[in-house]
């Protein structure tokens, strides 16, 4: 008999690089719906040296992705480690950690995250669930997106659960299916030209605001192949780099424009991905705080009620839906959906390394 209140450590670490979520949360089961306590949490950045290494990853030799998994479990073992004695966290059931994404190819078959290791149970002295993607590819699927079925059952209020982070993706009911799919980038690109002019990011997106909309760039970006697919489809880093910034850079206009004008396709994709204009959205991730961006959403949606929820939901939302699946795991209940990957069939997902304090460090 499974208990109904898990406490939980949840860990996500997304593509726009911003650094390691963790959530400390309560999920409790009351008239056989799911709940959650949002506790703790806590953003740790990635020093400079971690940011490089991470965004050059992707162009690494096997050799060197396997000493960069063994590395960064150690430092994602630590962070949670850190953040569990920080705040004075007991009787954890588990930390649910996403890892971090270097590779994502389910058209080949493959995906890696890393920092997904068995050892990262005896790094951070607790049971852990984590690696959720791979299982979902070796079914078939897409191994993304994976927040939906949170959204499914934690946020069932809202009609459309939007997330901006690295990338945008959208969730949503249709014919008693969830469907889910990754729509474009979001802040892969745009912190991409913010650090290019010397920041960390776009702060509310004025430096995006402040640029002028190039049509053509705006029309090219628009007939990328991939806006042409159904779903189930997801996004990699891999697109960002091999596609979508060797057309920007063919524009020979200053990175204010570039931005303004990939802002304005961000919303154009997200309209489209919308089935019905006239109804509620919840929008979630560091995207959220640019405020130029949600405007120009809003512009594309005029009938849609946009619903921003607070701080803490809005940067910690994947942690905390994580952290579900962890729960799901542990359960042995379904955590990804095959409506939303297009995987053979809906599976329980994810690896679970239990840590014994018997054994040496």
């Amino acid at each position: 008999m499974f208990k109904n209140r898990y406490n939980i450590v949840g860990v996500m670490s997304g593509t726009s690089l911003d650094g390691v979520d963790l959530a400390h949360i309560i999920f409790y089961l009351k008239d056989e719906k799911w709940n959650f306590e949002l506790q703790e949490a806590d953003t740790i950045a990635y020093d400079l040296n971690w940011l490089s290494t991470l965004k050059k990853a992707i162009n690494y030799s096997i050799n060197e992705l396997n000493i960069l998994d063994i590395e960064y479990t150690k430092l994602l073992g630590k962070i949670i480690s850190d953040f569990v004695i920080k705040h004075n966290i007991i009787n954890i059931d588990a930390v649910c950690s996403h890892g971090h994404t270097i590779l994502h190819q389910p058209q080949n078959g493959f995906t890696l995250q890393i920092g997904n290791l068995p050892d990262i149970a005896r790094l951070c002295n607790q049971n852990v669930v984590c690696n959720f993607r791979v299982q979902d590819i070796s079914l078939g699927g897409q191994g993304a997106p994976l927040v939906p079925i949170g959204d499914k059952i934690l946020f069932s209020s809202y009609d459309y659960c939007l997330n901006l982070g690295g990338f945008s993706n959208i969730s949503f009911e249709k014919d008693l299916n969830r469907i889910a799919f990754d729509i474009s980038p979001v802040n892969t690109i745009l912190n991409f030209y913010a650090n290019k002019l010397g920041f960390e990011y776009d702060d509310k997106g004025k430096i995006s605001k402040s640029g002028n909309f190039n049509q053509e760039l705006f029309d090219e970006l628009n007939n990328l192949e991939y806006y042409k697919k159904t779903h189930p489809k997801s996004l990699g880093f891999e697109f960002v780099q091999d596609i979508v910034l060797p057309l920007i850079e063919k524009f020979l206009i200053p990175i204010e424009s570039k931005m303004h004008t990939f802002t304005k396709h961000i919303a154009y994709q997200i309209s489209l991905g919308l089935p019905q204009k006239n109804t509620n959205l919840l929008i979630t991730g560091g995207g959220t705080l640019n405020d130029f961006l949600v405007e120009q959403i809003q512009l594309y949606l005029p009938k849609i009620k946009i619903t921003i929820p607070s701080k803490k939901i809005i940067e910690f939302k994947e942690a905390l839906i994580f952290g579900l699946l962890g729960v799901l795991k542990l359960r042995n209940e379904i955590n990804v959906l095959s409506s939303v990957t297009g995987a053979k069939f809906d599976h329980s997902s994810g690896e679970i390394y239990y840590f014994d304090s018997t054994q040496p460090f």
